[in-house]
């Protein structure tokens, strides 16, 4: 018993000795904290493929209206334009961005990246989300009219427009549903089981209009179908739609400061103005009410 007694105060003295030489926990993050735990996203605390820069990746050619004149650094088309005013958040001016060629495929392909985020109307997927990192939704697609130029429905100015309208739409599609749901034509639209087909029905007059996806849409009047305008645009309606995404290297830790400077655009409305600009304005697609 004697000897326990003696034992114990000698460990505790060792233990307590211990703790006195021990270094001191290390705090340091590699990313300032705010008060409320989230990252600072400091230009100079961000992980970056080079520091001090920031690398965008898009695809050449870069066509209208995401891009103007097939120059992703001059700041002109919705997605440079979005681009420049997430590199502003983070703190980057128009000279400390630099733009990386990367083909649509390639930016959502499994490996590492050459870009710090990569933008090209790539739409956010379960499928796309295993081999990288999304940020927040930067727009959310819309549905486009297009018509042949000098019909009466390439002048239309709301949905009542459309009621008698023959529509062309690919079958099993959001344009589908929002055909059935927002026009309401008064005869069944001419639905095909694929997009080509019902493209050749507008080319060929067999329909009044085609039915798409917005950004589809500015591709057919510039490459598929001559004399081809977009009519207008189905304002957004029913569940989440369709979104466009930042692309990241999967698990990327700069999505969180990606995702708070989407936030306050959105919430400042510059967004909405940068979208009203460049989507609706000069793009010639007001939205049918």
């Amino acid at each position: 018993m004697l000897r326990r007694l003696t034992v114990l105060p000698a460990l505790a003295a060792a233990v307590l000795a211990a703790a006195a030489c021990a270094p001191a926990e290390d705090k340091t993050t590699t990313t300032p904290a705010t008060a409320t735990g989230a990252p600072a996203c400091t230009k100079d605390s961000l992980p970056l493929k080079n520091a001090g820069k920031l690398v965008i990746g898009t695809d050449k050619p870069a066509f209208e209206p995401w891009f103007v004149d097939d120059d992703p650094s001059n700041g002109k088309g919705f997605e440079s334009a979005v681009a420049y005013a997430v590199a502003g958040q983070l703190g980057f001016t128009k000279d400390e961005v630099s733009w990386e060629k990367v083909g649509f495929d390639s930016s959502f392909a499994p490996g590492k990246k050459k870009f710090d985020f990569d933008i090209n109307q790539v739409s956010i997927s379960a499928a796309r989300a295993k081999a990288v990192t999304f940020s927040t939704g930067y727009y959310d697609v819309a549905q486009g009219v297009v018509a042949l130029k000098g019909t009466k429905f390439a002048d239309v100015t709301d949905l009542a427009g459309l009621k008698d309208a023959k529509i062309a739409v690919q079958v099993g599609t959001t344009s589908l549903k929002a055909v059935q749901d927002q026009i309401q034509p008064t005869t069944q639209p001419k639905v095909y089981n694929n997009q080509i087909d019902a493209v050749t029905a507008l080319k060929n007059k067999q329909a009044d209009v085609l039915v798409v996806d917005l950004p589809t849409a500015f591709y057919v009047t510039a490459a598929q179908v001559e004399n081809s305008k977009i009519a207008g645009q189905l304002p957004q309606a029913g569940a989440t739609p369709e979104q466009f995404g930042l692309v990241l290297e999967k698990d990327s830790a700069l999505v969180t400061c990606l995702d708070q400077a989407i936030g306050k655009l959105k919430s400042s409305g510059e967004l909405a103005k940068i979208q009203e600009r460049w989507l609706t304005s000069s793009a010639g697609a007001p939205v049918l009410k």
